[in-house]
């Protein structure tokens, strides 16, 4: 059974770090693990040290192009189906696709239809599928990926980071979408503003799992555009994400 795991919140939290210290935490597993990248500014290949050359948008550019050349009698989904299998990007520890967005205009309501139907079957290839979805929540009523286990919030430590995580947990409500848990992990943390942020945390009902401190490591190499896979153990942020992990039975 395929456990999906998306992270989510506003810019500027780190969720995309997160998900990537997450990723290196089940790359140590021997489960087959599937990294998707739903945020369309691309930035989890680079934190995960991949390259990366076409996306799921590319193919949905294809196919908007293509489909009304193709013979009345051809799969479409089958045609599909193969150009996303081309862009898998097979990893030794996991595998990486990658949505970004297409560039033309027009209606894509019967791509993404289509899309919907091949991610049900690829996802069942994998035993975990963790997903950097974009900020905001309108990807989640495209259901793309139609069952989510646990929905992450990243956030930063203030009161109006954890008011916006509030936020999601009720939209995932008005959504009513298939989403199992919802969790809270705080990013950036001080000493400081620990207890601040769990007593608020306590104040608004949200089920804080992590608290993840400021790690000058990450700021080192995001300054050098360097990837975070391979941070040392005795990264802090590392640490967190590990227990984090432990607590959610990864």
């Amino acid at each position: 059974m395929t456990r999906t795991i998306a992270i989510t919140g506003k810019g500027g939290t780190g969720k995309t770090a997160i998900t990537a210290l997450l990723i290196r935490h089940l790359a140590s597993s021997n489960q087959e693990i599937l990294a998707i990248d739903a945020d369309p500014d691309t930035n989890l290949p680079e934190t995960l040290g991949c390259e990366v050359e076409r996306t799921i948008g590319d193919m949905k550019e294809f196919m908007m192009t293509e489909r009304d050349n193709l013979p009345p009698d051809v799969n479409k989904e089958s045609i599909f189906e193969s150009k996303i299998y081309e862009i898998l990007n097979e990893m030794p520890k996991y595998d990486l696709i990658v949505m970004g967005r297409p560039e033309g205009s027009g209606c894509y309501c019967y791509i993404n239809n289509l899309l919907r139907g091949i991610m049900d079957k690829m996802v069942e290839n994998y035993d975990m599928v963790i997903m950097d979805t974009e900020a905001g929540l309108e990807h989640f009523s495209r259901k793309i990926i139609r069952n989510v286990d646990d929905l992450i919030v990243v956030t930063d430590g203030s009161r109006r980071g954890l008011r916006t995580a509030e936020r999601i947990r009720e939209l995932v409500k008005e959504l009513e979408t298939n989403v199992g848990n919802i969790y809270v992990i705080a990013n950036k943390v001080t000493d400081e503003t620990r207890e601040t942020i769990k007593q608020t945390a306590e104040d608004l009902g949200l089920t804080l799992i992590g608290l993840v401190p400021a790690d000058e490591m990450i700021v080192d190499r995001d300054l050098k555009g360097m990837p975070l896979f391979d941070l040392p153990d005795e990264s802090i942020a590392v640490t967190e994400v590990n227990k984090i992990a432990e607590r959610l039975g990864l």
